[in-house]
């Protein structure tokens, strides 16, 4: 979902939390608390939460994701960043 996904809606836009703000504790909270919520199941095979946990911390430090707080709900949740394709190089026609 789009930062600015609530402002159509005349509602306060998502506020992107830079993760080096937060505490360890608050960042592994918000983290785990990703990862446990239903829907996260990566599978048909079970994944320690210690691993689920380290794929997205480093998913966070490489930009792929970030932690959003949304003042409307006050919750705060972790999203993947959309991605815009790179254009090709195309050669003369």
């Amino acid at each position: 979902m789009p930062l600015d996904y609530y402002r159509d809606q005349n509602q306060q836009p998502v506020v992107e939390v830079p993760h080096e703000q937060l505490s360890p504790e608050a960042l592994r909270g918000v983290i785990e608390s990703f990862v446990l919520r239903e829907g996260t199941e990566y599978g048909e095979r079970d994944v320690p939460l210690e691993t689920k946990i380290g794929q997205v911390l480093r998913q966070i430090e490489r930009g792929e994701a970030q932690i959003v707080f949304d003042p409307n709900s006050e919750t705060v949740d972790v999203v993947v960043k959309k991605r815009i394709p790179q254009r090709q190089a195309q050669e003369p026609v």
